[in-house]
């Protein structure tokens, strides 16, 4: 593609501001791309998130402000289908499970893995999509506000 006496090389899919745009408009892509981040992410600090050292406390607020952030990253564009909801809510829930490890089961009296609704109980901050979804609905109120309010020029990049 020519512009300008510019030539421009056509792509199936760049890297622009960390967020994979491709031809087709992928999300799908999108969030494995984010997904694999976090991944990276959490094997960074698992040692962290496993030790005995720190508190739930502590560890939650690594899982909050390094690993979520680097997954969520460009989350107000994701239209996710149950699909991607899923894969979202299993990668947090193996951070929460390393983070608040395994429990003793009475019953057997062998340790055991946490189960989804005993996770939603320890951990009290919203998952990751209802989070997606409060900023897609925030985005939403911003798109119908008008020209006059400055957030919304910002966001249509009229400033």
């Amino acid at each position: 593609m020519r512009n300008d006496n510019s030539t421009f090389e056509r792509v199936e899919e760049f890297k622009y501001l960390g967020t994979t745009l491709t031809n087709q408009n992928s999300i799908p892509e999108e969030i494995k791309s984010r997904l694999r981040s976090g991944n990276a992410c959490y094997y960074l600090v698992q040692n962290l998130l496993s030790s005995r050292l720190l508190s739930k406390n502590v560890k939650i607020k690594i899982h909050r402000t390094i690993i979520l952030v680097v997954v969520l990253y460009g989350c107000e564009t994701w239209s996710l289908t149950l699909r991607e909801e899923r894969k979202l809510r299993v990668f947090e829930n193996m951070v929460l499970r390393r983070i608040f490890g395994s429990r003793s089961d009475e019953v057997m009296g062998e340790w055991r893995r946490l189960h989804n609704e005993e996770l939603n109980d320890l951990y009290s901050s919203p998952n990751s999509v209802w989070v997606i979804s409060r900023r897609l609905r925030s985005a939403g109120h911003v798109a119908h506000m008008g020209e006059v309010r400055g957030v919304y020029r910002v966001l249509v990049g009229k400033l």
